[in-house]
């Protein structure tokens, strides 16, 4: 008796069929898992990245700030990349509830400066809710969703012990109005008024009254205490340098013409 062998014609379809499902199915998971870890960590490193260069660019804009106040240039352009966010440029004059700062003679009298604004350019970071200013010569990092801030770069200010004088050069900006840029920008300032006053006084006062809306009054505390050696006063936001003899106050006019 002779014995058959029968073999269906369409096994090996089915193999490749079910091999082809298998392999499909790894790459759709695999997609699915890129997408959903993968992805998310990417525009993180994005955002972060995109921040560091603005951080870099607001540092380059106070350089230009210091050329055009210590070096007497008259006309200073900057372009750069705004990424993630947007810069924009609140004049002077922007609001009442900006911060200021007073400066006075310890032993009492006029105020030197009264409530001087200085106005700020600030880098707005959407995606990492940060936000980066460049205001009265420093360059400040402020973190939106919690409390405190850090100074990246200090302003030019100084105490001669030998001397007993103390100088402070206080910045403002003004505008024709408020400016925003995303993208690619141009920064055009130019020098505008100047002012050098030298008084004689006993020991140098200075209150600094934060926007509470936007409050960098940590960072700047740090620099009055730690960098000056000032002394805190009996109310918050008062700083003194009771051993200056002499005070020198600089004040220079920065205008933004475009941004």
């Amino acid at each position: 008796m002779i014995a058959h062998n029968y073999q269906r014609s369409n096994d090996r379809g089915v193999s490749e069929s079910i091999g082809f499902l298998l392999i499909f199915t790894i790459v759709i998971v695999g997609i699915g898992l890129v997408t959903l870890y993968g992805y998310p960590l990417l525009l993180k490193q994005q955002v972060s990245a995109d921040e560091k260069i603005m951080e870099k660019n607001m540092i380059v804009l106070q350089n230009d700030v210091k050329s055009l106040a210590f070096k007497t240039v008259p006309y200073k352009e900057t372009s750069l990349k705004i990424g993630s966010g947007s810069l924009t440029v609140y004049n002077s004059s922007y609001e009442p509830s900006f911060s200021n700062i007073t400066i006075k003679d310890s032993a009492g009298g006029l105020p030197k400066i009264d409530k001087f604004e200085p106005g700020e350019l600030r880098y707005e970071s959407v995606s990492a809710q940060t936000d980066v200013s460049l205001q009265n010569g420093a360059v400040i990092l402020r973190p939106r969703l919690s409390s405190g801030s850090v100074m990246l770069a200090e302003p030019r200010w100084f105490y001669d012990d030998q001397t007993k004088t103390m100088v402070i050069n206080l910045i403002n900006f003004t505008s024709e109005g408020i400016m925003g840029r995303e993208g690619i920008g141009t920064i055009r300032m130019k020098l505008g008024a100047t002012n050098y006053t030298p008084y004689s006084v006993s020991g140098v006062t200075l209150e600094y009254k934060p926007n509470l809306a936007m409050n960098y009054s940590v960072a700047w505390d740090n620099y009055f205490t730690k960098t000056l050696g000032m002394t805190p006063g009996g109310t918050p936001g008062t700083y003194r340098m009771d051993d200056a003899t002499n005070l020198v106050i600089k004040t220079y006019e920065i205008k933004i013409e475009s941004i």
